[in-house]
């Protein structure tokens, strides 16, 4: 693998950010020095020849974005996650007329199509629209096709039965050219497109939001900036949901929000 020092980094990311407008100062290093790393390998660049590429900009300099950026996810990934939300969040929720979820940082589309799922289990999933959004373009192509592979599918299925599935997870795919493609009626409740966390503001009121294992990656500066765009969008009593791997604290909005289960990092907004 080619290696790339620290303060070549820093060279990159102010590179980046002049030629861009994105800004990735506010990242842990470590793994943006893997990526970068990982990218001059695969392209079979050395650092030079990499800052003399991306002064193309355009689509040179988005690709390197993309590739920098981590996406992954599956379907119902934390089972006892989606098991605490079908149990206790939507049984609050159930009384809206309306409802609105943003899945922030959604990769190629695992956790969205979970919470349709769930949603139509729960019976509204007609009065629900989901925003799913990513910095990635890529991701969210795949995303809005809604295929995967059934090597995969068979891994989700076991997710979903112990996160408390109620039928078949077959029930929700039909196999074409050796591929699960997601069903209609649940991607037409779903809404795909581009939004930067660390970048862009508020642009809808939600009822849930779930933001896990996504700012991992991000310094506490940049967490408390991310923290307060995500408070700020959502309703009051509305649901922030971090996952395992994150936490309100030190985020300086913790008394603003109730404590749902400690482990999973669920709240809900109080003030």
């Amino acid at each position: 693998m080619v290696l790339i020092e620290y303060p070549q980094l820093e060279v990159l990311i102010a590179r980046i950010r002049e030629i861009s407008g994105f800004d990735f100062s506010g990242y842990a290093r470590p793994s943006l020095l893997r990526r970068a790393s990982r990218y001059l390998t695969t392209h079979k660049m050395e650092f030079p020849e990499l800052l003399l590429h991306i002064e193309q900009g355009g689509s040179v300099v988005y690709g390197l974005i993309q590739e920098l950026t981590v996406n992954y996810s599956e379907m119902f990934r934390d089972a006892d996650f989606f098991m605490k939300v079908s149990t206790e969040v939507f049984t609050y929720l159930e009384s809206y007329p309306t409802l609105r979820f943003w899945v922030a940082g959604c990769a190629s589309g695992e956790e969205a199509y979970s919470l349709a799922i769930f949603l139509k289990e729960a019976g509204f999933l007609g009065r629900s629209l989901i925003y799913a959004t990513d910095l990635s373009n890529k991701a969210l192509t795949a995303a809005r096709e809604g295929v995967f592979t059934l090597g995969n599918v068979r891994a989700f299925s076991e997710s979903y039965l112990a996160a408390g599935g109620k039928h078949s997870l077959s029930d929700y795919y039909h196999v074409a050219y050796n591929k699960a493609v997601i069903l209609p009626e649940l991607r037409r409740n779903i809404v795909f497109s581009m939004h930067d966390l660390t970048g862009d503001g508020v642009f809808n009121e939600f009822q849930f939001v779930s933001c896990r294992n996504v700012m991992i990656y991000f310094t506490l500066e940049l967490r408390q900036k991310v923290f307060r765009l995500l408070y700020d969008s959502l309703s009051m009593l509305g649901f922030l949901c971090l996952g395992k791997r994150e936490t309100l604290r030190y985020s300086g909005l913790e008394e603003n929000f109730k404590v749902i289960d400690s482990t999973l990092n669920i709240y809900q907004k109080i003030r």
